[in-house]
Parts: C-alpha cells; sequence; structure tokens
C-alpha cells in the first residue's frame, strides 16, 4: 500500500490561518499596488501583483520544504546563521542602507533574516544552559547575543531592534534566566526607554547621531499631527474613518490610490477603509489565534529547544502584527512595520515563512511523539501499570534533549 503524503503536514490550524492571510494579503495588494507600481516602480499594477503572488506561492513552498526537516536540525544551524545574520547587518551598517541584492533573485533586508535565526539561535543557547539559567554570567551571555543583534540594527530600523529586542527579552523569561536578574533589567531598559523617548521628542531635530531627527519628527508628529498636512499617517487615520464599521467595498479604496506605502506599512488602514472595522476584528483575531496555537504547539513539545523556538518566532510575528495595526489606526507613531503575511511581500514574507515552516517542524514531532506514546502505550495494554509506565516514558523522552 503506498504512503500517503499530507502536504500540509502539522498544525492544521495555522495552516489554514496562514492561507486566509494569503487569500486577504492577494485581494489586499491588489487593490492598493496602484501609486507605488506606477509612480515608483514605473510599471503595471498587474506586473506587480504577479510578482507578490509568485512570493506567496514562494512561501507556501518554503513552509512545506522546510518543514520536512527535523527541527533538532535548525539548533545547529542557528548557530552558522547568527554569525551569518551578523556579518550581513554589519556590511549593511558599512555601506548606510537597509538592503542587499542577490543579482537576478531578489533585494532583501538582512534585519528580517537576523530577527527569525536570532529566535532560534537564543533558544538553542537557553537549551544548551539549562542547567546554569540560574548564573548571573548565563543571563548576560545571552542579553548580549541580543544586543548585539539590536545594536547593529538600530541605527537602520529603529523599529526592528526594538521589535528583536522585546521578542529576544520575552524569550529569556520563557526559557526561565534568573527572574531577579531579568526584572532589574526590565526595570533599568524600561527607564532608559521612557528617557530616551523624552530626549527624542525634544531634541531629535538638533541631534546628529542615528536617524534621531527621523525619529524626532515622527514622534512629533504622533503627538500633534497637523490635520491639514497630507501624510501617509495622516490619510490612513482618513481611511480607518471613512471605512466604518462596514466598510465601503473592497477595491473602492481612495486613500490607498493617493498612498506611497499603501501595499506595507498602511495595508491594515486600507482594509478598514474597505472592509470595515469589522474586518479589522476578524484579522486580529487571526493573528491572535496564530499565537495561541504557537503557544500550545511549544506547551505540546518535550524539548525545550523547540518549545522556545515556537515561543520565539511567534512572539516575534504577533508583535510585529501589533505594531503595525497599532500605527495603522494612530495609536502609535509610524514604524514602517509590515503587518506579517498580508503587506506587499518579499524577502519579510519568505523569512518570516521559514519562521512559520520551523513552528510546524515542531508540531510534525509533537504528532509523532504521541503517535509513538500511543502505539507503545496499546502494545503494553495486557498490563494497566506497565502501559501507563511506558506512555509516560515516551512522553519525556525529549525532557533531557534539545
Amino acid at each position: 500500500m503506498k504512503r500517503k503524503i499530507n502536504i500540509l503536514a502539522g498544525d492544521t490550524a495555522l495552516w489554514v490561518i496562514f492561507i486566509l492571510m494569503s487569500v486577504v494579503s492577494l485581494v489586499a495588494v491588489y487593490s492598493t499596488i496602484g501609486y507605488t507600481a506606477i509612480i515608483d516602480s514605473h510599471t503595471t499594477p498587474m506586473n506587480m501583483f504577479f510578482k507578490h503572488l509568485g512570493f506567496v506561492v514562494v512561501s507556501f513552498i518554503v513552509i512545506i520544504m522546510l518543514s520536512r526537516i527535523n527541527y533538532r536540525v535548525y539548533a545547529k544551524l542557528s548557530v552558522w546563521g547568527y554569525v551569518l545574520a551578523l556579518g550581513l547587518l554589519l556590511v549593511v551598517l558599512i555601506l548606510q542602507t537597509r538592503w542587499l541584492r542577490i543579482p537576478g533573485v531578489m533585494a532583501f533586508q538582512p534585519s528580517e533574516f537576523a530577527k527569525i535565526v536570532l529566535m532560534v539561535f537564543l533558544a538553542r543557547n537557553i537549551a544548551v544552559n539549562r542547567d546554569r539559567l540560574d548564573e548571573n554570567t548565563v543571563y548576560w551571555m545571552l542579553l548580549g547575543s541580543v544586543v548585539l543583534v539590536c545594536g547593529l540594527v538600530v541605527e537602520e530600523n529603529l523599529s526592528t531592534a526594538v521589535l528583536i529586542f522585546i521578542a529576544g527579552y520575552l524569550l529569556l523569561f520563557f526559557g526561565g534566566v534568573n527572574r531577579q536578574m531579568w526584572w532589574r533589567g526590565f526595570l533599568v531598559v524600561a527607564a532608559l526607554a521612557a528617557v530616551g523617548v523624552v530626549i527624542i521628542y525634544f531634541f531629535g531635530d538638533q541631534m546628529d547621531l542615528f536617524r534621531t531627527s527621523t525619529w524626532g519628527h515622527r514622534l512629533q508628529a504622533w503627538m500633534n499631527p497637523d490635520p491639514d498636512e497630507l501624510t501617509q499617517e495622516n490619510m490612513a487615520r482618513m481611511a480607518v474613518a471613512r471605512g466604518g464599521f462596514t466598510g465601503n467595498g473592497i477595491g473602492t479604496t481612495i486613500h490607498g490610490r493617493l498612498m506611497t506605502q499603501a501595499h506595507n506599512d498602511f495595508i491594515f488602514a486600507i482594509i478598514i477603509e474597505e472592509a470595515g472595522t469589522l474586518a479589522a476584528i476578524a484579522i486580529f483575531l487571526l493573528y491572535a489565534l496564530f499565537y495561541f496555537r504557537c503557544i500550545r504547539i511549544a506547551n505540546g513539545c518535550k524539548g525545550l529547544f523547540g518549545s522556545l523556538s515556537v515561543a520565539g518566532i511567534g512572539t516575534v510575528i504577533f508583535l510585529q502584527a501589533i505594531i503595525h495595526m497599532s500605527v495603522a489606526v494612530g495609536v502609535l507613531p509610524v514604524t514602517g512595520q509590515t503587518l506579517p503575511f498580508i503587506s506587499y511581500g518579499g524577502s519579510s514574507y519568505i523569512f518570516l515563512a521559514a519562521g512559520v515552516a520551523i513552528i510546524q517542524s515542531v508540531a510534525i514531532d509533537n504528532k509523532k511523539q504521541r503517535q509513538q506514546a500511543l502505539q507503545q502505550a496499546a502494545s503494553n495494554s495486557g498490563s494497566d501499570d506497565h502501559g501507563s509506565s511506558a506512555s509516560n516514558e515516551m512522553l519525556n523522552l525529549e525532557n533531557n534533549t534539545i
């Protein structure tokens, strides 16, 4: 009998969520891509739409292929991936750019690659040092790997650096590092962040450090918006107001045809304009369900590395979605974060898909472990005590492995 191949193996709910987001993405990008295609890219909207469709298809293939690899392999690869990420970030820092181009393939942002690799690398180091997590030296070593990446990212992309730091620091908490050290660090970082916001708000325009003038302008525009100024954020707010509860219909956007970033940084606002607050709530629930499924998969994994990898990647994706949605409705200043799996595709879409592949790899392994435990229990069903013991043994098989 031929073995049936399940293409969409892993967590079914995650696959459904990813497919729904992809469908929303195709509709929303098709509706908003016109301005950028014609004015900025000097091409047709259909050309850019089919390019985006290509990225969506590639992302499906990436998840299917990479999820078949045993997730433990990624523990070893993460070390080299981390080194590569640092090297690429150093290159863009020296070149004073955000993008690197692979001739004939695509341009990509190393920071998108780094935030996924860091979560896996951090999970690996926590698992390796599981018996020493109470030591201060381990805390500083783990924190240092996060700070190093953020330090290389911050000049060109503050919001991504902040996103990476928050997700990484939360992963230290999930991993069980010294709680006293963690809370002390949290208070110090919160205080420094508050002071930094005040300094950038009042003196950002006068400082010549990194991109402080841009940060200061964005913060001031958010705190003191000029309703008469035709800015991206003002048009996003008008789009949200026009959408109301039920929206004006798919393809009827007005503001999306006037915005250079309607297909990327503000696509959530255009979705509200066309499909209303009801659609916005549905999309938020999709991300919340995505994160919930990640937590379920993490809890079901007996290996610490697999559990933390899922938690870290899930946190990155969920936080990025929250930041994007908050910016689109005016709750946060402009950050430039895309809406995962919905904004116009590219390197971000593919790297996040690779993260989902790792999550699905853990989900596949979880199912195999449960099946083996059930089979072992069934084979020893002659003795209730013996069967129970065997089942428990299988369920705890990975407790002391990475």
